[in-house]
């Protein structure tokens, strides 16, 4: 499993594919890779049941048990299978490369929720991509991180 990190840099890195439906299935990946992260810095095994056809979304689920605050995420986990839908079922229409980005920016956003929601526990009630956050943690966020990382 790749780090937070390397997922945002993947992302950061990505352009649209012509294989519509590979580029959807290695950004469901690194989606799926990123809730993987939360469910076992809970100290949980990442289930590996889907919901309605994804493991994606039976990870937000599990991720979620007992967190409200970590429903936050969870139109974009149903967004970011909307769009597997459409780039593997239509994966050669002319909007194709425009539903990759709109994909890769929906993976992004549950990178960072992720990523920020494991230094900042409270994090989801107003913001869930405060780069700020990210950043520059205080010393005792430091210490927790190391605790879920």
């Amino acid at each position: 499993m790749r780090s937070l990190a390397e997922l945002e840099a993947a992302l950061d890195a990505f352009q649209p594919e012509t294989d519509a439906a590979a580029a959807a299935r290695e950004l469901l990946a690194i989606a799926e890779q990123a809730l993987e992260h939360w469910v076992t810095g809970r100290g949980e095994a990442p289930s590996a049941e889907r919901k309605e056809g994804f493991r994606l979304l039976a990870l937000h689920r599990q991720g979620a048990r007992g967190e409200p605050g970590f429903n936050a995420c969870r139109e974009s986990c149903r967004e970011i299978a909307y769009h597997y839908n459409l780039l593997c079922g239509e994966p050669d229409q002319p909007q194709a490369a425009q539903r990759q980005r709109m994909m890769a920016l929906l993976a992004k956003h549950a990178v960072l929720f992720v990523s920020g929601r494991m230094q900042q526990h409270q994090l989801g009630e107003f913001c869930c991509a405060s780069r700020p956050l990210r950043a520059a943690p205080a010393a005792e966020d430091k210490e927790r991180e190391s605790t879920w990382l």
